[in-house]
């Protein structure tokens, strides 16, 4: 019969019990609780198969907690974790279930803090965010619960800034341009086409319109001098396409390549 020669006080809230036979099991303080675990007790093969058993999911258990202690996670998070460190997946199910039911694990809460966090630190509108949330395994009720949070007068005005910032890197440029780089950005970020336009009309352009002028001269003579091998007729056709893609009114363009060709011709 085997007995349980000596019982010590472990790491993290764990015990080691030695066995007569030479095995150590490392259990919780539940665990020892539960098996009468004392030094001299005689202990059954059967009890120790379900000693380990009962002491993968404690492990388990507190690798979660501690996981945890770091941040805010969500159940697909823990299951990851989890199963990165091996634990079984029936021990997963009853880890999270122990968690849930601690209120350690909620994904509703973990959505609304999430957004409320892109709310007061981030740039992002709701598409990109329902996307981040998705991936961390939130369902679609915790994902709208969550972003209900995030009202359209709280978009216009992250919008609005995300635009004044990317507004700063836009050298160069037309206003039309500019207008459509920035659309592109608030696309990519997020948000919705309303709040983008609302967020566009809320934006001075006035410095830009005022600058207008020298980029048309500074994009224009790189576009004269990269077409300059094509003649005269090409090479105005191709320049006078390229800056009215790139928002310069004709009337502008035609007064540009004008002073092209007077410069050329002297």
């Amino acid at each position: 019969m085997i007995t349980i020669s000596k019982v010590n006080k472990g790491r993290n809230a764990f015990y080691e019990v030695e066995l007569s036979n030479g095995e150590v099991l490392r259990v919780s303080e539940d665990t020892l609780i539960t098996y009468r675990l004392l030094k001299d007790r005689e202990i059954t093969e059967a009890e120790i198969t379900e000693i380990k058993k009962a002491s993968n999911e404690d492990a388990g258990f507190q690798l979660a907690l501690n996981y945890l202690s770091y941040q805010m996670r969500t159940e697909k998070e823990i299951y990851s974790y989890l199963k990165e460190k091996e634990i079984d997946f029936s021990d997963r199910k009853k880890i999270v279930a122990r968690l849930r039911e601690m209120n350690l694990l909620d994904d509703t809460t973990f959505g609304e803090s999430f957004v409320r966090t892109q709310m007061r630190l981030g740039d992002k509108g709701p598409r990109v965010i329902r996307q981040k949330l998705k991936e961390k395994g939130l369902n679609d009720q915790d994902i709208e619960i969550s972003l209900g949070l995030y009202e359209e007068e709280i978009q216009y005005e992250i919008a609005l800034r995300s635009a004044e910032k990317a507004m700063r890197k836009f050298h160069d440029k037309s206003v039309r341009e500019t207008q459509q780089k920035l659309q592109q950005t608030l696309m990519t970020k997020g948000f919705s086409s309303d709040i983008i336009k609302l967020a566009i009309d809320g934006l001075d352009f006035e410095e830009v319109q005022e600058q207008e002028e020298d980029a048309l001269e500074i994009q224009g003579d790189k576009l004269w001098r990269r077409n300059q091998r094509f003649d005269r007729a090409k090479r105005k056709q191709k320049v006078k396409q390229s800056l009215y893609q790139k928002g310069f009114t004709l009337d502008a363009i035609d007064v540009f390549i004008a002073k092209k060709e007077e410069e050329e011709d002297e």
